[in-house]
């Protein structure tokens, strides 16, 4: 159910262009200030999970391991993700509440 939730609210955030997704956007977004959450498959490698944390941490993001890089690729319309951002703060205040069951 929780799982679902979040699937659809991802996917339509990425409809209204508020997810960044891929490695070298999500970082640019992350360094830039624009990202407001950060996603990462919890099938990702070890490498790109502590190196995500590690960017969550560092700029006070909010951090989440979910779903796996198929479930995350498709619902936002693409091929496999390892990881994405999330760029707009109610779409990622909705999805953090979600997250922490709240």
């Amino acid at each position: 159910m929780k799982e679902q939730r979040v699937m659809s609210l991802l996917g339509l955030a990425q409809k209204a262009g508020k997810i960044v997704s891929g490695e070298l956007a999500v970082e640019k977004a992350v360094r830039s200030g624009k990202a407001k959450l950060i996603v990462v498959a919890a099938d990702g490698s070890d490498n790109t999970k502590k190196a995500y944390q590690n960017m969550a941490a560092y700029y006070k993001l909010p951090f989440y391991e979910i779903l796996s890089k198929d479930a995350l690729g498709q619902c936002i319309g693409k091929h496999n993700r390892a990881a994405l951002a999330v760029i707009d703060e109610g779409f990622s205040r909705s999805l953090d509440s979600i997250l922490n069951g709240k």
